[in-house]
Parts: C-alpha cells; structure tokens; sequence
C-alpha cells in the first residue's frame, strides 16, 4: 500500500508517518495543503491518500476540495479524511461520485491505533471507515427528514446493522456490538440489500453501495 499524508500540522504529520512506517505501511509523500496534494498524488500515484479537512490558506474546506479534484484525476484513489470536528456534510460531498474507497475520522481516532490502521487497509481497498460520531449524527439528521423510500423500509434493527456497515465494522464486530448472532447479521444484512435492490454481481461491492446509500439519501 502506497500512502501520501496531507496536514499542515507537522508533529500530527511526522507521528502518522512514523505511525505508519512502523506497521509496514509505505508513505511516499507528505504535502502541507491542497496544491500540495494534486502534486503528490500526480507523482506517485498513492493508493491512499490522508488528508486534514481544513488547510492553507483559509483553513476551510480546502482539504475536501483538493481531495475531490485528486479523485477525479485519479480514480480509485482511496481517501481518508482527518477532522478536528464532527462534519459529515464533506464525507457527503466526497460520495457524490457514487464511488467507495471513503474514510472520514476524527482526529483523536489516530490514537486508537488498531482501529485507526484497520480504517486506512479499509478505504485503500475501496471500502467505508466512518467515525462513529459522524455516524450518529448521520442518522440522528435523518431521522427528522424524511429519508428515500428504500431507506423507509428498513426496520430499526435494519438501520442499526447499516450504521455499524458504514462505520466499517465486520459481521463479526456488528454481532458483538448488537449482541446478536453472526447468522442474524447475515440476514439483515441480506434484507438491506433486498430492500436497497442491490442483486449481487460480478462488478458491485454491495456493501459498500449500501453503505453509500445510507450517506446519500435525504
């Protein structure tokens, strides 16, 4: 796996460097902003890239907006956003393509380092890694709207298994987490896709459409 970091904060930048060289994970750039990161991911073709949300000059949403251009010039390109704060309308603006390989995180998730490494493996093959809090409120905003038809027929237990889905959480981890068994997890699960109408083929991860429905819808 090949990783570029985009953050202007040089210790946080430096610590995921080492934090990721020290698990065998290949860091091949680092940037401090959004030109920043066009020009490394245009280099050296990453299969990852982190990235802070806010960077130089205004420390807005340059970070988003560079990432959504570094995607368009590289599709497939992995990306996993780092916050300070709880702001899911960027994870939405970055699955507007209809495509996976998406991670948002706080940034105080670095510290829980399995976790956090099992987020960056995910994204940089094309999966969801989503904060948990991102998730709840998600869910809570949604809750006050009404949703797509699709999602209206979920059942409360359905929906529950579809947040933990976007979080990244394995069968395993949503069975734990819902104290329910590994065969119950299946088959909600089996219902989502029934009800998102996500048939299984040769060309679509349906976990992660699922997942991307969840994020888009409202």
């Amino acid at each position: 796996m090949r990783v570029v970091i985009v953050e202007d904060h040089a210790l946080l930048r430096e610590g995921l460097v080492a934090l990721l060289r020290e698990h065998g994970i290949e860091v091949v750039a680092q940037a401090e902003d959004g030109a920043g990161l066009l020009r490394v991911v245009g280099g050296h073709k990453p299969d990852l890239a982190i990235v802070d949300v806010r960077l130089p000059p205004t420390f807005s949403d340059e970070g988003v907006r560079a990432a959504i251009a570094a995607r368009e010039r590289q599709p497939g390109l992995g990306v996993l956003i780092l916050s300070q704060y709880v702001e899911p309308i960027y994870t939405q603006e970055l699955l507007a393509s209809g495509e996976g390989g998406i991670g948002y995180l706080l940034k105080e998730r670095v510290g829980e380092v399995r976790a956090f490494l099992d987020a960056v493996e995910r994204v940089a093959a094309g999966g969801t890694a989503l904060d948990r809090e991102v998730v709840a409120e998600l869910m809570g905003a949604r809750a006050q709207r009404p949703g797509s038809r699709a999602l209206d027929a979920l059942s409360p237990r359905e929906h529950q298994v579809l947040g933990l889905m976007a979080e990244g959480r394995t069968n395993a981890a949503i069975a734990r987490a819902l104290v329910i068994t590994s065969g119950a997890v299946e088959k909600h699960i089996s219902n989502v896709f029934a009800k998102l109408d996500l048939p299984a083929t040769d060309d679509d991860h349906r976990r992660v459409l699922a997942v991307l429905a969840f994020l888009q819808a409202g």
